[in-house]
């Protein structure tokens, strides 16, 4: 590796031209930005031309699986991987050139801590923060599974651990929530129907309860107010919902 390693910044995309020009005008600084696309209809690809050239439009295969294509096509020796609706502050920018000047050969990662904005404002509670996340690695040390929902990046090295803010703006309405609801409650089913083979009364009803709980009282959700209430009673639906769409799957199998 050089004295002075360099840095790509890799973002997936499907139809985010509210996005990604905030994203990647939070990175101009890097090295190299590769944009991996499947196949928007909006104008996300023509925002994107205007701060790299470095962009790959293909078919949807998977969260997992593209992100590992993109990082297929990385030349610089560490990848910074982003989400449409992150930002990378100023201090975290700072930290990240200042930690890969000094970087010894043992650590091949960094988490960050994540701060998410619902409705225009930081929750800090419910479990919402920290919300540590892997994504700065060197190159060629890691790589996602193959899940259908909420991937996990595989190193294969140590991991340390940043202390500046990756700023992830999710849902900036109510509204936004069920964009997503709807295919992530379903590919969240499918994978848990891997490893559970029925669904009883008390997974769809105690289930959504205990993470109402957890998240509004145990993890204190009620220090953020009424957002801290919505974001508890979303947490509680996104559990309902999976369990309800798992339970028709299996009675729809036993029908057939």
């Amino acid at each position: 590796m050089s004295s002075h390693p360099t840095l790509a910044v890799l973002v997936i995309t499907k139809n985010e031209e509210t996005h990604i020009a905030e994203c990647l005008e939070s990175v101009k600084w890097a090295d190299e930005v590769i944009l991996v696309d499947a196949q928007s209809t909006d104008e996300t690809v023509a925002i994107a031309k205007k701060y790299t050239d470095r962009i790959f439009v293909r078919p949807w295969p998977g969260f997992g699986l593209q992100k590992n294509f993109g990082m297929e096509q990385v030349g610089s020796d560490w990848i910074l991987i982003l989400d449409a609706d992150e930002r990378v502050s100023k201090e975290l920018s700072e930290e990240i050139q200042a930690t890969l000047s000094t970087v010894s050969g043992e650590t091949v990662a960094y988490r960050v801590p994540r701060r998410n904005y619902f409705y225009g404002q930081w929750v800090r509670w419910g479990g919402a923060y920290p919300d540590y996340q892997i994504r700065l690695v060197q190159n060629g040390k890691a790589q996602y599974n193959d899940v259908a929902v909420h991937e996990n990046l595989l190193v294969n090295g140590q991991i340390a651990t940043l202390s500046r803010h990756l700023d992830h703006y999710t849902e900036r309405k109510i509204t936004d929530h069920f964009k997503k609801f709807n295919l992530y409650t379903t590919l969240a089913a499918s994978e848990k129907g891997k490893v559970q083979n029925s669904v009883s009364w008390y997974h769809v009803i105690c289930n959504p309860f205990v993470i109402f709980f957890k998240t509004y009282v145990l993890k204190k959700g009620y220090r953020d107010g009424t957002r801290g209430i919505i974001f508890a009673v979303f947490a509680s639906m996104y559990t309902f919902v999976k369990y309800t769409k798992l339970f028709e799957s299996h009675v729809t199998e036993n029908n057939e």
